[in-house]
This record gives C-alpha cells, structure tokens and sequence, in this order.
C-alpha cells in the first residue's frame, strides 16, 4: 500500500484532476482558460514535464511492484491461502487482469495525447528537447503495450487520440503487428534519450532502459535475435555494472546504484512508501503472511554448482551450509539476526534474542509460541533491513530493469539461437561471480561455466535456474514459467509445510530430521518432489494450487469491456 504526503504531492494530484482524458469523447466549450484542462493544458515544456511525470507513477507498474507477479508463482507461498492465480480460479472478473488493462490503457492514451501536443508546441523549445519528451512518451507507450500483448494476446491499439465512439468500435490487432509498433517505439527512444541525466537520478527512461526493454519485450516474445541485439546494444554502452554486494543491492539505503536501468524511487521523507506488515517477522511485529516457498529455497544451488539431490555438500539438517550465497541474502538464516532479533523457527526454540533490549524475549517466530508464524518455517531476507519494522515502512527503488537482468537475456537469447560463445559463459559468469563475491577470472572459487559447458540443453537449464535465483521476488518468474510453458507443470504442486507444533517434535525435530527431513529429488526444471517426506508424514500440504493449460497461458479480456465492445470478441480461450 501506498501513502502520499499531500504538500509533496500536489502537483502530481494537480495533473491527475486535469487529465482524466482516457477515451474521453466530449470537449466542452466553456474552458476556463485560467486553469487547467484537456484544452489548455501541454502548451509548453512545464506542462509536457509534469504530463510525462504521470506516466512514471506506481500505478502503471502496479504488477511490477509489492511482489504482485510473484504471489503467482512457485517462489511464493502465503500459509494455506493461495492467489487466485495460481488456484486456476481466474475469470473475465478477475480484479487483476480489469486493473491492467485500464491502467495500461490509461497510460497508452495520456502518452499518446502528450506526443500530439508536443508536435504542437512549435518554436520556442528546442528540437532536442521536444525529441526526448516525445522518447520519453515513446519508451512509456512500448512498455505498456509490451506488457499487454504477453498477457492478453491481440489487444486494440491506436497511437492517437480516439473518442469514446471510435473506441467502442476498436477491434484486437494481431500481437505480432503491435510488437513491431512496440520496437518502433522503442528504437526511437533509444536514438533520442540520453545515457543518463548528469544528476545520477534514477527517475526517467534512458538510452539504456529503453533498449534494455526492448530486449525484454522480444525475450517475452522468443524473438531471440531482437532479445540478443538489444541486450547487446544496451551493454555496449558501458554505463552500468553489477553492484559488488548482491544483498546490499536490494536493501532500501542503496539508491541510484551503478546496476539499476530503471527504477521507480520511493522515499519516506517525501510520504512516498509500502507498508511491509506482511512480510515482517511476527517478533518485529509484522504478520508474517507471506514468505519464499520450499521449491524457491530448493532452487539455489550448492558451492559446486549443483543441485541439492546431487551435491555431497548439501546437508538437509544444516540447509543453508554451502549453498549459493543468494540463498542465504534471500532467505533469512536460521539462528541469524533479522529486523532486531534472531530468527529461529524451531519449535523448541521458545524465546530468541531481542537486539534492542539485550533481553531474551517470547519467540513469535516459532509456530510453538505464535500460531501463525511462518507456515512452511521461511521469511524473507532479500530486500528486507531493520527499517522494515518499528513502523512497518519501506521506501526502497522499486527497480523495474537492472544489468544483471539484461546479462541473462543476453545469455539466453544467444542459446536458444544456439550461438553458445565465450560472451555467453562471460555473462553468466558476471552474475555469478557477483553473487559470490569474486572477480570472473577467479573460476577455481566459484561455480564458473567452462569451455566443456558449451551445450545447448545444458546451458538452456543453467540459465532458466539462474534467473531463478538472481530475480527471485522481483516479479520475474512469473514472466519465464509462462513464456518457457512450464506453468502447467510448477502451478499443479502443492504448497507444503512443516506440521503442527507438536507433531513436528515428535516426528521432525525430536528424530534429528530438522529443517528438511530428507532430500527431495530435482528435475530437469529444476524443481523439487517433496512427495516422499509427504508419504511419510514428515510435513503437510498447506495449499493445492492448479493451472489450466488450455486458457491460462493468456489472461482473460474483461468481461467488462467485451460487454461494452462487442469488437473484441472472440475472448481468449476457455474464459
């Protein structure tokens, strides 16, 4: 949830009041022209600024940020609630998909009237200038577009204004047509946008995030060579390298890092922030609602490389020993400090230490002593520092596009084109050797891929998992189960979790079986089969998830807008 301070704010409250234009289809006479309105308004630079800085507003992004995408997915588990998602339960009413697509809309129409009225502005602004705002509503309008065409297929599309009429006539243009619109836009924007600001302010579009979201859009698309064209263009300018702490990246005090592209900026002392109470830890005085699922812990990797069922370094009863070091700054550890005290969920573990008292304290972080503790024993560590709790607020950069992200595209792009080169261990390579703390070129202390792993299929799964471990919750799995059409096999599976108090004494930890009693098997996808510590009653199901493969690969048109426009029938199948 977002909280706006009225005085900081006003000017963006003020556009808002002046542009409710989306598919406006009446122009009233009497303007004002002492105040602002659809008639008046965008007649100089002022204005088209103010205008371009509602398009950088949350709620465009809305699924990009508070972990949105991420409920659902196979990284996330909720007690034994379950997103309507990832329940298979999603109609033509589902609040998600009506709010994308007016918010999408919304945007697409406000850069569209900006651009017509920035051809209109005439002498008296400098051609350069005009041409970054009209990249700036360019970049805007891609990214918008590119993101309803991955979730609903055909949508309408126009580039101009449209009155109510001629919306209401508007039928779907084929996805593939739009997408050549979106790269348009996006080639634009990268001609026309600098490198960066000269103030290493992070709040508008650049030369780099709009090639590096045009990568993305083609990714989404399995256009590999436009994907690898554009991830290549956007690291050939040199501007942006992997932050040298991975956890620290993350944390709310790192702003304006050398690795994010794009992000939007959130700051308390402006009344701009999220309340974190689902994702704090009960002891801090959260509800520890929400936390990393067990298939997510199980994706990352040991030291050597490989999976946990492989690896002689993998210990079920100290899991996070010798593990990729992004497991532990995802997950919180257990017996380590987190928001003020340790976090330890085990059952005999009554009370923990309280930092800021220096006394020992009841332990709500054990289900023994809190009901609802963590289900499944895990809490989130990535993103999270001792600001999270006391007033329950977190103001970090909600980062949209960062270099690590373009790397991979990169890397899968040139593998599925099977064009497997040194550039492409190169760039994985960065990502992990960042993750560990080590340079590149020091491959005897890190999982480094070699000559020998030039395989397709081989680095096809090396990529798929590390972006896995890399992008957890930052709203990026849900985008690759879809795209790679592995939903219908990650979204079938069972939420599990530890057992009730008592059982979980006598049956887990009183036997030496704690955290995981056994090793679950890992596919091809890198996904684990908790079935066998399930048939043997060592842990419970919390929630049974579902995915239709036959409709819920595109998501579903508003019923809504089919009722109002009849044009946009067919609706996607089986909604």
């Amino acid at each position: 949830m977002y909280h706006y301070n009225i005085d900081k704010m006003k000017n963006i409250i003020l556009f808002t009041c002046i542009s409710m234009f989306f598919f406006s289809c009446t122009k009233l006479d009497l303007n004002p022209l002492s105040e602002g309105s659809t008639e008046n308004w965008n007649q100089n630079a002022t204005q088209i600024t103010m205008s371009l800085n509602d398009l950088y507003r949350i709620y465009l992004w809305e699924n990009e940020t508070n972990f949105g995408l991420e409920r659902m997915t196979d990284n996330w588990n909720q007690r034994d609630q379950i997103n309507a998602f990832a329940a298979g339960a999603i109609n033509g009413q589902w609040s998600i998909a009506e709010n994308t697509w007016a918010n999408s809309y919304k945007g697409i129409t406000r850069a569209n009237t900006i651009l017509e009225n920035i051809a209109a502005l005439g002498e008296g602004v400098p051609q350069e200038q005009l041409a970054r705002f009209a990249g700036e509503a360019r970049f805007m309008r891609a990214a918008l577009y590119a993101n309803l065409i991955f979730h609903y297929g055909d949508v309408p599309f126009y580039k101009e204004y449209i009155s109510l009429e001629d919306a209401y006539a508007m039928g779907r243009t084929d996805k593939n047509t739009i997408l050549q619109e979106v790269y348009a836009d996006f080639d634009y924007a990268a001609s026309n946008l600098p490198t960066s600001y000269g103030d290493g302010e992070l709040k508008r579009a650049t030369k780099g995030a709009a090639l590096a979201f045009k990568a993305r859009a083609a990714l989404l698309m399995a256009d590999w060579a436009t994907a690898r064209n554009a991830a290549k263009a956007c690291m050939d300018l040199k501007v942006y390298s992997l932050h040298p702490d991975f956890g620290e990246y993350f944390l709310p005090s790192t702003k304006n890092a050398e690795e994010t592209i794009f992000a939007l900026p959130r700051s308390e002392e402006l009344g701009v922030y999220w309340t974190t109470t689902n994702f704090v830890t009960r002891n801090a005085g959260g509800s520890s609602v929400a936390q990393p699922s067990w298939e997510l812990f199980c994706a990352f990797p040991c030291t050597d490389g490989l999976p946990i069922d492989e690896s002689p370094l993998y210990n079920p009863r100290n899991p996070f020993e010798n593990r990729d070091p992004r497991c532990k700054a995802t997950i919180v550890e257990f017996g380590t400090r987190h928001v003020g005290f340790i976090y330890d969920p085990n059952p005999y573990a009554t009370t923990v230490m309280n930092f800021s008292t220096g006394q020992m304290a009841p332990n709500k972080d054990s289900r023994a002593v809190d009901q609802y503790a963590s289900y499944n024993g895990l809490t989130l560590k990535k993103w999270v520092d001792d600001s999270w709790g006391g007033n329950l607020r977190a103001d970090y950069d909600v980062i949209l596009m960062r270099y690590a992200d373009v790397l991979l595209m990169y890397a899968e792009a040139k593998i599925e084109l099977n064009e497997i080169d040194d550039s492409v261990l190169d760039a994985i390579n960065q990502v992990r050797a960042r993750a560990y703390k080590k340079n590149i070129a020091d491959v005897a202390n890190y999982p480094a891929l070699r000559e020998q792993h030039k395989n397709q299929a081989y680095l096809r799964k090396q990529i798929r998992n590390e972006r896995r471990v890399e992008l957890a919750w930052e709203n990026r799995r849900f985008y690759d189960i879809i795209r790679w059409h592995i939903a219908e096999k990650v979204l079938v599976k069972p939420h599990y979790g530890i057992l009730d108090p008592n059982d979980l004494k006598a049956k887990v930890v009183d036997k030496g079986l704690w955290f995981f009693p056994g090793i679950p098997e890992i596919d091809d996808e890198w996904l684990p089969d908790f079935t066998a510590m399930y048939n043997a009653g060592l842990i419970k199901v919390l929630v049974q998830r579902a995915f239709d493969k036959n409709r819920q690969y595109l998501w579903p048109v508003p019923t809504k807008e089919i009722l109002i426009n009849d044009n946009l029938k067919p609706q996607n199948p089986g909604y």
